[in-house]
């Protein structure tokens, strides 16, 4: 079942029933895999090494990689995330093949895990809901950031350190947001507008500001409304619009969060003066 799919990544739950014990045929792919295990457990072959992936365990998958799977044990459930090599690149730098594939799911990696399943259900997971696409990517890097530690045989950009250029890398978001470049729609893009890992940009936030660069675009975008409803509007459908919100359900969702009030009790405490 596909959880969510955006230029860059798709996210699937896939559920195996099949109790056979012998290998499947081989099968290889173009892309990364991030594979944690729900619930459940099976056998997994891939450059001569058989491994048993649960939800202790997962694993990457690597382009050209042959691999075969048996499950003697029953079925599974898992989450699968494929990456692009381009997106890989941006988070892995120039490690296209890690020396191991295997990854301990450590509780770290486990809540990372379980807080990016959580956004998945944040709204709908249509593109262009730019809300739900930051808030997703912000979970993506943290799962990937955390699996990575383990893999990559030395630094990567997703674990660039703290630099003295992050208030001014929050400077020129803050900016681009502000004047609503197209860039700013979404992580990904906005953190290659501004040439820098997309990683990088998501902690620089928390670093400088305290704050997640989801919830910061949300609380410019809450100050639009504040201005639109203190002026008269009166149509929530046409304000969730205008600001990018996925549908009016979206905009009073994120209104109440910042504020505790829903739009229409805001206009009519801004009516009041």
């Amino acid at each position: 079942m596909a959880l969510a799919a955006r230029p860059g990544f798709a996210v699937s739950a896939v559920t195996c029933r099949d109790d056979h014990t012998g290998w499947s045929e081989a099968e290889t792919h173009t892309g990364y895999r991030v594979v944690l295990v729900n619930r459940g457990r099976f056998r997994r072959m891939a450059d001569g090494l058989t491994e048993t992936v649960d939800p202790t365990m997962a694993y990457l998958g690597v382009p050209g990689e042959e691999q075969r799977f048996s499950h003697p044990a029953g079925g599974d459930v898992c989450t699968l995330v494929n990456l692009t090599p381009r997106l890989w690149r941006t988070l892995a730098g120039d490690i296209a093949r890690p020396a191991r594939t295997a990854i301990y799911v450590d509780a770290r990696l486990h809540l990372a895990h379980r807080r990016f399943l959580a956004a998945t259900g944040r709204g709908p997971v249509r593109p262009g809901n730019a809300d739900h696409d930051y808030a997703l990517a912000e979970e993506l890097l943290r799962l990937l950031a955390v699996a990575l530690e383990q893999v990559a045989p030395g630094p990567t950009p997703a674990g660039e350190r703290a630099s003295r250029d992050d208030r001014t890398l929050v400077t020129r978001a803050r900016e681009a947001i502000a004047a609503d470049h197209p860039a700013a729609g979404g992580l990904f893009p906005l953190a290659e507008l501004l040439d820098v890992s997309p990683y990088r940009l998501s902690r620089a936030f928390s670093r400088e500001l305290g704050v997640s660069l989801t919830r910061y675009r949300n609380r410019v975008r809450v100050g639009r409304a504040l201005d639109r409803l203190e002026a008269g509007e009166t149509s929530l459908g046409l304000l969730a619009a205008d600001l990018g919100f996925a549908d009016h359900a979206h905009l009073t969702r994120t209104v109440r969060d910042q504020l505790g009030r829903t739009p229409t009790a805001l206009r009519r405490l801004l009516a009041h003066g």
